[in-house]
Parts: structure tokens; C-alpha cells; sequence
């Protein structure tokens, strides 16, 4: 029932998607009228109907107190394991709905895995030599202590690994210099715990990382706070719709112009493909007892259906039981490092 659109843009992906995989099954959450028809239409699809809706404009209050039986709660629901089978009747949720609010209900419903303080949005971004940068956090944690910050490491780490079945990923700290004098206090205080638990195995670090590096594919994945994750994904997707406009206003031009857009167009067409937000849509909630996939509110069908299929496949490859196993192997760091708490102070997001 979420995103700025709904049920149209939902529902077309999900018929496209049980296309595409014939050994999945859906369970679509929202209110009866809307849901119940859909599912009759759609082969392996099974209504579970709601009686409310989060907007997008609820506070997250509203979202965890008011509506107790709204789509977005039931849904996440449906990844949680029955207290009497221990099975759940979900691998993963997706949703396009109210970001602050998903990732609320989401931890209160779910929890966060033993020696995860706090959850993080991680996604995928292309890189000039033909792969992916996996970043985090992207807007969950504005304020985050070094220990936070390991524990993206170790969680986007399993989430590459989950995801294009690289059991070693590199990861780069980001930070405005490679330098190890370089940053804030939280971020040199990250560095040092990073090392540390690479020297011990637990992760694969390659050092401080810069944002050019996020492009360059410099790392498998590249850890930060969430504020400064969050502009720096804001800034791509920007720069990607600038890119796009430039290409449409080439062949608005002269003669000369035309032509040469033309020419160009296989290759232009090519990028403007790869560069595409859509494509890339469906970030991770990790760090939570189940899998949650969130997906940009304004996407369209062809993006929404990219978050299922990334949700599929994080499934398929084991995501959840990945991230235990890191965050197992960095246990011993987790729990010495929470004396810097009282250096850097917390703000609830």
C-alpha cells in the first residue's frame, strides 16, 4: 500500500516478478479491497489483508502506537517467527512506505541481532570497472559511535557476500583524506577497531576511502555514518537525473548537435542504463532478526520490482545467516569497544 503511488506500481511489479520467478510465492499485505482481487489474479499470491495504512506523512509514533494493524506492520510481521512452529510465513518484506516509520516498526517487531546496536540501510551503487559498491548507512543512524560503525562493516560485508557470493569483501572507511590522521575523533576511533578486527579476521579492511572511490569500485563496500551516507546517496541520484536531462537536451539542439547525439546514442543509451537509480533500487535494513527491503517511495513498477528481486536474492543466497556468522567473528570487538559510548553522544533517529 506505500510509496507515492501504491497499489499501481506495487501490484504491476508483483505480477511481473512471479513472471520471472516461478518458484516464488507472494503474500500481498494491504486493505481487502485492494489486495483480496489482486491475489485471485496472481498466480502464487496470497492476500493478507489490513485494516490500516501508514502515508507517507505519519510520524513514526503514529506508525508504531496508532496503527497496530496497519499493511506496513502485518507485513513485517510475516518475517517474524511463529512463538509455537519457530517458522515465519515470510523469507523477507518489501516495501515502498514511510521510510523512518518502516525501519521503526521493523526493529520493534523484528529486533536487532545479538551484538547489533542499531540498524543500518545498505544498497548498491555501479563503479567504473563494471561492478557494485555496496554503502551504508544511508540515513538510519545520523549519529553513530566507532563501534556502529564496525558493525555496518561486519553487516555489509555479509550483505556482498549474500548478495554477488564474495565470501572476502573489501571494505573502505570514508573519510576526507587516506590518511589515518585524517576525519573526527569518531571516525580515527572507527579506523583503529576496523583494523583491529581485520588483523584478527573478522573483516576484510582496506583502509580510509574517499568519495571519488565510491565510483572507482576501490572497495567491495564503504562504511559510514548515516548523515553522511545519506547526502552522498542524494548527491549520486542527483547527478545521475542531471546526466539523463543533458542526454534528452542534446537532441533538442542544432543540426550538429542532433547528429552527433545520434551517433552517440547506443553509447549513451548504454550509460544512461547503467547509471539508472531504478536498476539499483531496494535497500537493506540489516541488522534486524529478518529480512526488510526498503524501496524508494517514488518508484516506478520497473524499480519496485528490482527491490523484489534483490530481496529474492538475498534469500536465495543466505543473507540473514551470513550476517550472524560476521557478526559472530567480530563479537570480541563489539563488546570491548562500548566504552567510547560516553565519548560520542547519541541522537535518536
Amino acid at each position: 500500500m506505500g510509496g507515492d503511488v501504491g497499489p499501481d506500481v506495487t501490484l504491476a511489479a508483483s505480477e511481473s516478478f512471479l513472471r520471472a520467478h516461478p518458484q516464488a510465492e507472494l503474500l500481498l499485505v494491504g486493505l481487502e479491497e485492494v489486495v483480496s482481487p489482486a491475489a485471485m489474479r496472481m498466480p502464487r499470491a496470497t492476500a493478507v489483508v489490513a485494516s490500516e495504512v501508514v502515508s507517507m506523512d505519519d510520524s513514526v509514533e503514529i506508525a508504531l502506537r496508532k496503527k497496530r494493524d496497519s499493511s506496513m506492520r502485518v507485513a513485517i510481521t510475516q518475517v517474524r517467527p511463529d512463538p509455537q512452529t519457530k517458522v515465519a510465513a515470510a523469507d523477507a518484506c518489501v516495501s515502498a512506505g514511510n521510510t523512518g516509520a518502516l525501519m521503526a516498526v521493523s526493529r520493534y517487531v523484528l529486533k536487532t541481532l545479538p551484538g547489533i546496536d542499531r540498524p543500518a540501510i545498505a544498497t548498491t551503487l555501479p563503479h567504473s570497472q563494471g561492478g557494485f559498491t555496496t554503502m551504508l548507512d544511508l540515513g538510519a543512524n545520523v549519529d553513530c559511535l566507532p563501534e556502529h560503525i564496525l558493525q555496518f562493516a561486519l553487516m555489509g560485508s555479509a550483505l556482498v557476500g549474500g548478495l554477488f557470493g564474495k565470501d572476502n569483501p573489501t571494505v573502505g572507511l570514508l573519510n576526507i583524506g587516506e590518511e589515518l590522521i585524517k576525519g573526527s575523533e569518531t571516525v580515527k576511533h572507527a579506523g583503529e577497531l576496523l583494523r583491529q578486527c581485520a588483523e584478527q579476521g573478522g573483516i576484510n579492511f582496506y583502509g580510509n576511502v574517499e568519495g571519488n572511490d565510491i565510483f572507482k569500485g576501490t572497495t567491495d563496500v564503504v562504511v559510514c555514518d548515516g548523515f553522511v551516507g545519506n547526502v552522498a546517496l542524494k548527491t549520486i541520484e542527483g547527478l545521475a537525473s542531471m546526466l539523463a536531462g543533458v542526454v534528452k537536451q542534446e537532441f533538442t539542439r542544432g543540426l550538429y548537435s542532433k547528429m552527433a547525439a545520434l551517433v552517440a546514442l547506443p553509447v549513451l543509451n548504454s550509460f544512461k542504463k547503467r547509471v539508472d537509480p531504478r536498476t539499483y533500487n531496494g535497500a537493506s535494513l540489516l541488522g534486524l532478526r529478518g529480512l526488510v527491503f526498503k524501496s524508494h517511495g517514488s518508484a516506478d513498477a520497473y524499480a519496485f520490482e528490482q527491490a523484489m528481486h534483490r530481496a529474492y536474492s538475498a534469500v536465495s543466497n543466505g543473507l540473514l545467516d551470513r550476517v550472524r556468522q560476521r557478526i559472530d567473528a567480530g563479537a570480541h570487538f563489539l563488546s570491548t569497544s562500548t566504552a567510547s559510548e560516553a565519548v560520542v553522544p547519541i541522537t535518536k533517529t
